[in-house]
């Protein structure tokens, strides 16, 4: 079979005439002398452009006769300065006479040219702070820009910020990973310790997809009965199983939204919050005793397994620990349907954890956010980075769907459809 070509290598460049890469190559040339010569190339390449833009606006071009009922004609130009991705750049913009030009290429009043904003989202986005986007750009442009310019070009990913949040989901998600963060965030001149939810769904082809992303102070029925409304509007009609790691009132609000939604807790949750009940030295043995809760061939056997640890040593010396298996009963054994590979697919939250801890590393070198508009910005943008890695489908998702299919029938068979 051919190679495919990347679309970087499909994509044809135009050839540049050796005439006039003479005309800015004149002998050996360092890195610096190359640099000149590629803005004095893009001034030249951006006023011929603009110059074209004038002459469509007037009717006719440079040289040729004003046309018998043209009032307009040329009129100089104004110099500028526009901030380019290699730098600040002067340039000559051509006028009018009647002042009625407006360029597309560089609008008026526009100070920044094509490509030079998208370096400052990309810095942004990779948890550069304002300070150090400043100290980049002086040091490597020796241009100086204020927090508040960078601060509006940030902005300006708002507007796709609420576009996202608003977008069309599909019909189904057979699983969707439900998980928290805690971030400071300042809110009425106090800073608080809020926490950011986002919520991870697998489609029926195994692809992965960031459904949406919630701020709130505390979490409760009342919040996640807004989160899931807001799924359904946007088009989600039915989630097979919903994967959390017992956050509050989500069952109450899943049972009232999807009420034929299957809610799994996560089990590397429960082992971790059971183990810290013991002295570090313990842990080791403590969760060797817990395995045969959840590695049991069905729920029959787990729960026979959980009876024998709370007769044992383990359960006698921590009966809190029984009580909170026996809680989360219910939200455990669902996974026990299924063969080993999917199971490892829906008993923990680790891939949206996974998540989690790469925006923990961008967010790092903020102390605090000043509102939530800014929280939300930063780590769309981080997701948005994050999610254009994803190519292949989750991890043994192949012989989960012909589980899927065996277990839940026409839901699932209908949206692979």
């Amino acid at each position: 079979m051919a190679r495919k070509k990347s679309p970087d290598r499909q994509r044809e460049l135009p050839t540049i005439p050796k005439e006039l890469i003479d005309q800015f190559v004149k002998g050996p040339m360092n890195a610096e002398a190359v640099n000149a010569a590629s803005m004095a190339f893009k001034k030249a390449l951006i006023e011929r452009a603009l110059g074209a833009e004038l002459s469509h606006h007037l009717g006719y071009a440079p040289g040729e006769a004003r046309p018998g009922e043209a009032v307009n004609h040329r009129n100089g130009a104004s110099g500028k300065t526009v901030l380019t991705e290699d730098g600040p750049l002067r340039i000559d913009v051509p006028r009018d006479r009647i002042g009625s030009f407006e360029p597309l290429l560089i609008p008026k009043h526009e100070r920044r040219f094509t490509g030079f904003d998208d370096k400052i989202v990309a810095m942004y986005a990779r948890g550069m702070t304002m300070r150090e986007i400043q100290g980049f750009l002086r040091e490597q442009y020796g241009t100086e820009v204020s927090a508040e310019f960078i601060s509006t070009v940030t902005e300006a990913v708002m507007s796709e910020v609420t576009a996202w949040q608003a977008r069309p989901l599909e019909r189904l998600y057979p699983v969707v990973f439900f998980d928290a963060m805690r971030v400071k965030i300042r809110d009425e001149a106090v800073v608080r310790s809020k926490a950011i939810y986002l919520a991870l769904g697998i489609l029926a082809d195994g692809t992965r997809d960031i459904l949406g992303l919630w701020i709130e102070n505390t979490e409760g029925a009342k919040f996640w009965l807004k989160v899931f409304t807001d799924l359904k509007t946007r088009g989600v009609e039915d989630i097979l199983i919903a994967v959390t790691d017992g956050l509050k009132g989500i069952d109450a609000a899943l049972e009232a939204v999807f009420p034929a939604t299957t809610l799994q807790t996560c089990i590397v949750h429960l082992i971790r919050n059971s183990v810290a009940y013991a002295s570090y030295s313990e842990r080791k043995a403590f969760a060797a005793a817990l395995k045969p809760l959840y590695t049991a061939i069905n729920a029959d056997a787990a729960e026979a397994a959980l009876d024998d640890f709370e007769q044992g040593p383990w359960g006698q010396r921590f009966p809190t620990v029984v009580a909170a298996w026996r809680r989360a009963w219910d939200r455990v054994v669902p996974f026990f349907a299924f063969a080993p590979d999917v199971r490892r697919l829906i008993y923990t939250t680790n891939a949206i954890e996974s998540i989690h801890a790469r925006l923990r590393k961008i967010i790092k070198s903020r102390g605090h956010f000043p509102n939530d508009e800014a929280a939300t910005k930063l780590i769309w943008l981080a997701l948005r980075n994050i999610t254009a890695e994803w190519r292949r489908p989750t991890l043994y998702w192949r012989a989960a769907m012909n589980q899927f299919a065996i277990a839940y029938g026409d839901r699932f068979i209908h949206a692979r459809a």
